[in-house]
């Protein structure tokens, strides 16, 4: 029987499939955002941690329970001006300078971020939306104007790109890749204008984890039938991976950086998409300590804790942000209580002991018993955005000694702030002996200031796995090419695994000769954005017909996919400046002029474009508006000895001789580390007869550059044509002696 109706059945199933197939998903086909609510009915738990997170509230639509300020008629005075913040018609306005500098009133669109302060935003024409300097501070219940407080003693006006309706302050370039799902900026150079879309106002599941039709697909199926899913269907992996890669999922927010493009969560590496930033200055201070904004992950990835595989949820919990353990507890978790927690280590009072409360240099109030709190000592902080205390996470020793010699900060002295370092320094002699650890800052220093031993001790940093793969960067970009073992380092980076090692060495890699040449050429062809940007920047103005052909394909795809980098960026100033500079490069100068003047108009204090805007004329063959340009920057900054420089030479050009050597005589005295400007002041007394005074400057480049070839080949030509045979003699002995294989 049962034989008889399978085969009476099976005709009718045959049928049925070919003319009424079943619909099926497409397991191959490209992930898209399906949104929370989806996520929400299999990970509950992860969604409820998630709910009322600095994620969850990191932007939304200004209602009556997202916005969080007082505007009930909330008055602000400031330099003279009443600002208000009020409702009408059940919307939230702002009465507020504007993009003229006159009052005027605007409607708050957008809440951004909730504590320790929350911002508002405002619609613009060309699809912007504006960030008010109006801020609330939610965590003491007032109203601040924070250009007053991030931009101190700078009086920013609606004529600085600082002011709340210019670029600095523009929600669709400066913040909203972090703080929606699936951001596309959209900006548009042609019409100067944006569509920015998300698929989620705020940052939600997907923003870490990927778009995820296709683990929904996963979910569905049978557990048999999953093998052709790899991580779930998800495209980004969170578990199962190791300490870099874990926290190179947050970096793309969680840092100081550049961005090349939107966020592609498909991609191999957060190289292909941003390139942070490497501790340095101005930005961080010489020990890595933050001084700007860093976003943490600058800091955390040169601290031990990073080395030895501690990763953002070791302390976090990823979901709602708070952290695992309070208090000493969570760093009990590695350092052993009785060793550590212990008045042995922390040698302050516990909370009931007599003392006296500090204030630190944040303003925030110290009680008795906060200097047992592990945070305290190795993770002091700042207060950035006006009201937002920060920690640094590199997990640091206090080095009061440090900050006696290069003036970066020391936890002891940034809560006693009336006690010297000297003070603190004696105590912590006291405590844990006089010896201290050699810290990275000290070859650093050597290196900014020339001394002998930089180089050997750079090369120690970069040759010890021990340090922090971004210090070891650092070092690699402090190297002098000119020393042969120095120059091997530099060499060598170029094949390191780690690609801002890479990147910093094609930086600080000098071509020299056609060998050099194709060392770089061949890393146009390398598996990571950023290292491939990095050479092609280095090869860009080197002409095309010394190129073999192999890299002539890799170096026409990189110019391509650079160039749209370059669209991306062309919202910022220094976005146009550098899209004007690849036009300078390929030989487009009317639209790098073009580019250079948009630039300045945006943001007329970015100091560069001017420079390069003036060299552009000079090539042009217009050197008086070259001379115009330059002569309007030297004006506004006469300290700047680079600019009085360029000034000098366009003088000379346009044979303005008197006033070319007042200005290059300035500029040697701003910027004495530039040999040529001495060559170019001998020539000029030279030019006027005053051969002594001529002489005397050849022999300053020679005192500056004492193993540069050129500068004693300057001193002999002017030998030789003055006459002056003897001189010219004992001179070739000497550099026969110190340049024998020249």
């Amino acid at each position: 029987m049962l034989g008889l109706l399978v085969l009476l059945l099976t005709p009718i199933y045959l049928v049925m499939q070919v003319y009424f197939p079943p619909k099926t998903r497409d397991y191959n086909q490209t992930a898209e955002y399906v949104g929370k609510e989806i996520c929400k009915s299999c990970h509950e738990i992860e969604y409820n941690d998630w709910v009322g997170s600095d994620h969850d509230l990191a932007m939304d639509f200004a209602n009556d329970t997202s916005v969080l300020g007082d505007f009930n008629n909330a008055v602000l005075i400031r330099n003279g001006q009443s600002h208000r913040c009020y409702k009408k018609e059940n919307k939230f306005f702002v009465f507020t300078d504007g993009e003229d500098g006159e009052m005027r009133d605007y409607e708050v669109k957008y809440v951004f971020g909730h504590f320790p302060l929350q911002n508002y935003l405002v619609e613009f024409p060309g699809g912007r939306l504006q960030t008010l300097a109006l801020t609330w501070n939610s965590k003491d219940n007032n109203w601040f104007y924070m250009a007053d407080s991030v931009y101190q003693n700078m009086a920013v006006n609606h004529q600085n790109w600082l002011h709340w309706t210019n670029q600095s302050q523009n929600w669709n370039s400066m913040c909203a890749d972090c703080h929606s799902t699936n951001l596309k900026k959209g900006f548009d150079l042609s019409t100067d204008s944006y569509q920015t879309t998300w698929s989620e106002i705020n940052v939600s599941c997907e923003a870490c984890h990927g778009p995820s039709s296709r683990h929904i697909a996963w979910a569905e199926l049978a557990d048999y039938a999953r093998q052709d899913f790899v991580n779930y269907g998800l495209p980004i992996k969170t578990s199962g991976i190791n300490t870099e890669e874990y926290v190179n999922n947050c970096a793309r927010c969680h840092s100081r950086r550049t961005s090349f493009s939107d966020f592609d969560p498909h991609s191999i590496s957060i190289y292909n998409h941003i390139y942070p930033e490497l501790p340095t200055e101005p930005n961080w201070y010489i020990d890595g300590q933050i001084k700007e904004e860093d976003y943490v992950f600058a800091s955390f990835t040169q601290s031990k804790m990073y080395i030895r595989d501690v990763k953002c949820n070791d302390c976090h919990n990823v979901h709602s942000g708070k952290l695992v353990l309070e208090g000493n507890k969570l760093c009990a978790q590695c350092h052993k209580e009785t060793d550590y927690d212990t008045p042995k280590h922390t040698f302050h009072k516990s909370i009931g002991e007599n003392g006296y409360s500090v204030i630190s240099q944040a303003g925030i109030i110290f009680e008795v018993g906060s200097g047992t709190d592990c945070i305290n000592c190795h993770m002091h902080g700042q207060n950035f955005m006006g009201v937002d205390y920060r920690r640094d996470h590199s997990f640091r020793i206090p080095r009061p000694d440090l900050s006696a010699k290069y003036g970066t900060p020391n936890a002891c002295n940034q809560c006693h702030t009336d006690k010297s370092n000297a003070w603190s320094q004696t105590y912590i002699e006291q405590w844990f002996g006089v010896s201290r650890p050699t810290h990275f800052s000290t070859a650093f220093y050597q290196a900014q200031t020339s001394q002998p031993d930089a180089d050997a001790l750079l090369l120690q940093i970069i040759n010890d796995d021990l340090y922090p793969v971004s210090i070891r960067s650092i070092a690699i970009s402090y190297l002098n090419e000119n020393n042969a073992e120095s120059n091997k380092a530099i060499l060598n980076g170029l094949y390191k695994l780690e690609p801002v090692m890479r990147v910093a060495a094609i930086r600080r890699f000098a071509i020299q000769n056609q060998t050099d040449l194709e060392g770089i050429l061949e890393m146009l062809s390398d598996e990571i954005k950023a290292v491939r940007f990095e050479a092609l920047q280095k090869v860009i103005s080197f002409d095309n017909a010394l190129f073999s052909v192999k890299y002539k394909t890799a170096f026409a795809s990189v110019s391509s996919e650079y160039f749209q980098s370059l669209l991306f960026n062309a919202d910022f100033p220094i976005g146009k400046y550098n899209l004007a500079n690849y036009y300078y490069s390929q030989g487009a100068y009317d639209k790098a002029e073009k580019m250079y003047l948009s630039s300045i108009d945006q943001d007329a204090e970015l100091q560069p474009v001017e420079i390069n805007l003036a060299h552009l004329y000079s090539v042009m063959g217009q050197p008086s508006k070259a001379e115009k340009v330059l002569e309007s920057y030297v004006s506004k900054y006469p300290e700047d000895g680079v600019g009085l420089y360029m000034y000098g030479l366009i003088l000379s050009e346009n044979r303005k001789y008197q006033q070319s050597l007042k200005a290059l005589i300035r500029a040697s005295q701003l910027s004495q580390e530039n040999e040529r400007i001495y060559y170019n002041i001998a020539m000029l007394y030279d030019f006027f007869g005053e051969k002594e005074l001529a002489e005397r400057y050849l022999k300053k480049r020679i005192e500056k550059a004492p193993d540069m070839p050129e500068a004693y080949n300057s001193l002999l030509e002017f030998y030789t044509n003055n006459n002056k045979p003897q001189a010219a003699n004992a001179l070739t002995d000497e550099m026969r002696k110190k340049f024998p294989q020249n």
